[in-house]
C-alpha cells in the first residue's frame, strides 16, 4: 500500500463509502503479509515512497507468481527482477496485465495513476553486451516514476561516441554507468558532469575480467571523486538509489 492509496483509504471512510471493518481488513496486512514462503513487506512504500520489490532468482515460478499476485491486489506497482521465462509464464497467467521484459528479466505492473515524473537519469552502457544489466535500471527507475534517457553503446573504445551524447548527460539529476571488460567508462563520465555517478560493473569481458570483478576494482579506484559503485550486475541496486537521488533533486 503506497501512501496514496492509505490516503485514499481514509477519505473513504471519512466519506462513509468504506465502514471501518472493511477498512481494517485491509489495513491488516500492514506491515507485512505472510505467505508461508515469504513475508510480504507492504508497508515498505510507507517508510521509503518506493515498494517491496521481488527477487525471482532462486524462487519457483508459483512462489513467483504468488508474491506477485498478493502484491498486486494490494494496489502497488509491482516489479520483479531475474525473471526467467518460467516465471514470466506464470506471472502472466495470474496478472495477465502484468508486462514481460526479456531482455531486462523483468515483470512489471503499473497500477498508480500516471504523473509527472519525479526527477531525470541517464543510464549508460559501455556495449550491448551490457544491455541486460542497463535495462534492468531503467526499466526498474521508469517504474518508480523516474524520467530515464537511455545512452548505449559509448564505450571509452569509441570515445567519440560519448562526447557526441554529453550535452544529454548535463540535464541528468544522476547517471548510471553500466561497463564491464576494464571499466573505465564510469570514471570518463564521471569527469565530464556535476553529478553523482552510480557505476555498474558487469560480468562481461574475457578471461582476465573474472566475471566483473576487474571492472569492479577499477571503478572502485576510479579517480572521479563523483562515482560511487554497486555491486557486479546490480542494475536495480543502481536504479533504486538513483531514483532516490533524482527525486531529492526534483523541482516541480
Amino acid at each position: 500500500m503506497t501512501p496514496t492509496t492509505l490516503l485514499e483509504l481514509l477519505a473513504e471512510v471519512q466519506r462513509g463509502t468504506l465502514s471501518p471493518e472493511s477498512a481494517s481488513q485491509r489495513l491488516a496486512n500492514l506491515p507485512f503479509e505472510d505467505l508461508g514462503h515469504a513475508r510480504i513487506d507492504h508497508h515498505r512504500a510507507l517508510r521509503s515512497g518506493l515498494p517491496e520489490v521481488i527477487y525471482a532468482a532462486g524462487k519457483s515460478p508459483d512462489q513467483t507468481a504468488e508474491i506477485f499476485t498478493r502484491m498486486a491486489a494490494a494496489g502497488a506497482d509491482v516489479l520483479a527482477t531475474r525473471a526467467d521465462d518460467s516465471a514470466a509464464e506464470a506471472v502472466l497467467t495470474a496478472v495477465p496485465a502484468a508486462i514481460h521484459h526479456p531482455q531486462a528479466r523483468a515483470i512489471t505492473l503499473r497500477q498508480s495513476k500516471h504523473a509527472e515524473p519525479k526527477g531525470h537519469i541517464a543510464v549508460i552502457c559501455a556495449g550491448t553486451s551490457d544491455l541486460p544489466i542497463a535495462e534492468e535500471a531503467a526499466i526498474t527507475a521508469e517504474l518508480f516514476n523516474t524520467r530515464v534517457t537511455r545512452l548505449y553503446d559509448v564505450g571509452v573504445a569509441g570515445l567519440h561516441r560519448l562526447l557526441a551524447v554529453r550535452e544529454q548527460l548535463t540535464t541528468a539529476n544522476a547517471v548510471i554507468v553500466c561497463a564491464g571488460m576494464e571499466g573505465a567508462l564510469p570514471s570518463v563520465v564521471g569527469g565530464l558532469v556535476g553529478v553523482p555517478v552510480i557505476a555498474v560493473p558487469t560480468s562481461v569481458g574475457y578471461g582476465a575480467s573474472f566475471a566483473g570483478a576487474a571492472a569492479l576494482l577499477g571503478m572502485l579506484n576510479s579517480c572521479s571523486p563523483n562515482v560511487t559503485v554497486v555491486n557486479i550486475d546490480n542494475g536495480f541496486g543502481a536504479a533504486y538509489t538513483a531514483t532516490l537521488i533524482a527525486r531529492m533533486a526534483y523541482r516541480p
